[in-house]
């Protein structure tokens, strides 16, 4: 892996136990409403979740986004070719992982599937309102609650970002896709 993103942003960002089955659980978990923190591969994004304004004024604020670049530029380094040559030989590892946590059939096509999830999430502008009817922030508009975890992460990363990344999804599904 050190090959493909680099020894130090591997360091930096990866969790090294177990981490082909936390990949793996991680990337089936995107499409649900949540990812469990104990199965995330990677180290979450650091500093609290900001918001600004209060009540029914509460928006999600744009400083939470820088939050997120890290991730997105390591994934906007990635060699694509790399990136395919190290799924391809790793991919009976990955399998065994799918089939040990429970899925069925071949990984590569939960993979793909998870990819255009990720591909379908609406493109937010402008301020995205939240409420707070208990312990944590949630969407205001149901539409964007009802969303994945995988989904919200998009959002919340903002949408230069979430660009960046549906764009290099897009890369790699295609090419992920064509092998």
């Amino acid at each position: 892996m050190a090959d493909v993103v680099g020894a130090d942003p591997l360091g930096e960002y990866l969790l090294k136990d177990q981490v082909v089955s936390r990949l793996v659980a991680t990337i089936d978990s995107l499409t649900s409403r949540q990812v469990p923190a104990p199965i995330n591969p990677v180290e979450p994004a650091s500093g609290k979740f900001l918001v600004s304004g209060e009540g029914e004024d509460t928006v999600m604020s744009a400083d939470n986004y820088t939050r997120y670049d890290a991730y997105v530029s390591l994934l906007q380094g990635l060699d694509n070719d790399a990136a395919l040559d190290f799924y391809t030989r790793y991919y009976p590892l990955l399998q065994q992982a799918w089939e040990e946590n429970g899925g069925e059939g071949a990984f590569n096509d939960r993979l793909l599937e998870v990819i255009d999830h990720l591909l379908a999430t609406p493109d937010v502008e402008g301020d995205i309102d939240l409420v707070k009817p208990e312990a944590v922030y949630l969407f205001a508009d149901p539409e964007l609650e009802a969303l994945s975890a995988g989904q919200k992460i998009l959002l919340r990363m903002g949408p230069d970002n979430a660009a960046l990344v549906k764009a290099k999804l897009a890369e790699l599904r295609e090419q992920v896709g064509t092998n």
